[in-house]
């Protein structure tokens, strides 16, 4: 959107940050350092919980394999992890998915000792054999994987909807520029319309952004599902499993209380707002 001028197009003036360390992004936007960012729903129930008032008006994406808890040779179960040191970005997405992952085997936070670090310190340390597991999201998981005799344990592919991506912004933003958030989703949807009619020149601006091979960059295609002005509709409605945000939300709520990453339950009863998808829809329909 940057590189070809979709913003422009759409009569909106962004000036887009990139931040190395996908925590500061989230901190930025809790400070209102920044208006908007691309944080998870995990991430941003998180930040509400610690009291930033935002707003979920767009889904991205849903990561449907390229968040990995990647673990050394000889770790061939979730119940391997017990006593071995696993490191992950503390709070955030990936950490989320690991706590996840341990529950459903009968795991809790204290059978595995949790080193803290920032995802590339998380797989660099891995690497060098400072950890035993890891748990990342690409492209970090390629470079956690090329420890000898490492593997990946388990993904996000078996927890569909636990993590889906979403443009955030802070409610001060939306009440007093709504037609710029409005211009913000049109823009988001008109990228996907051109990476769709332009794949090749799109993938090499994503895969220098990322700072990988455009051969590598494909590969990570098949770890994300991109969500259609429908499939954002569908998402922002109630209903009783992960694939419905309101329910998600919840989930994650109940969640993060429960392994001490929250200390209550925040209110998400106005952490949604459809009606610019509904709009664009509207739009696109015209």
């Amino acid at each position: 959107a940057g590189d070809e001028g979709i913003f422009q197009q759409n009569k909106v003036a962004v000036d887009l940050k990139w931040f190395d360390g996908y925590l500061e992004s989230i901190s930025a936007l809790t400070a209102e350092q920044i208006d908007a960012n691309s944080q998870t729903l995990g991430d941003t129930v998180s930040s509400i919980a610690g009291g930033a008032d935002q707003v979920v008006v767009l889904v991205n994406d849903y990561s449907t394999g390229n968040d990995k808890v990647i673990v050394s040779e000889g770790i061939n179960s979730v119940a391997d992890l017990k006593g071995k040191k696993v490191a992950a970005e503390e709070g955030t997405v990936d950490h989320f998915l690991l706590l996840q992952g341990m529950k459903k085997e009968g795991l809790s936070p204290q059978d595995i000792e949790f080193v803290p670090l920032e995802t590339g310190k998380a797989a660099a340390a891995f690497v060098a054999g400072q950890v035993d597991a890891v748990a990342v999201f690409a492209p970090f998981t390629t470079q956690a994987l090329k420890r000898p005799g490492s593997k990946e344990l388990f993904s996000s592919k078996e927890f569909p909807g636990a993590i889906s991506d979403h443009l955030v912004f802070t409610r001060k933003y939306v009440n007093e520029h709504p037609d710029r958030v409005q211009a913000m989703v049109d823009s988001w949807f008109a990228t996907l319309d051109y990476i769709k009619a332009n794949p090749d020149k799109a993938n090499e601006i994503m895969a220098k952004r990322a700072d990988v091979p455009v051969a590598e960059y494909k590969e990570y295609a098949g770890g994300t599902k991109i969500f259609s002005i429908e499939e954002n509709l569908k998402a922002f409605k109630p209903g009783n499993d992960m694939t419905a945000l309101p329910f998600a939300a919840e989930t994650m709520s109940t969640f993060l209380n429960e392994v001490g990453l929250a200390k209550s339950k925040p209110d998400l009863s106005q952490l949604f707002d459809d009606r610019f998808i509904k709009a664009y829809a509207e739009k696109a329909k015209k």
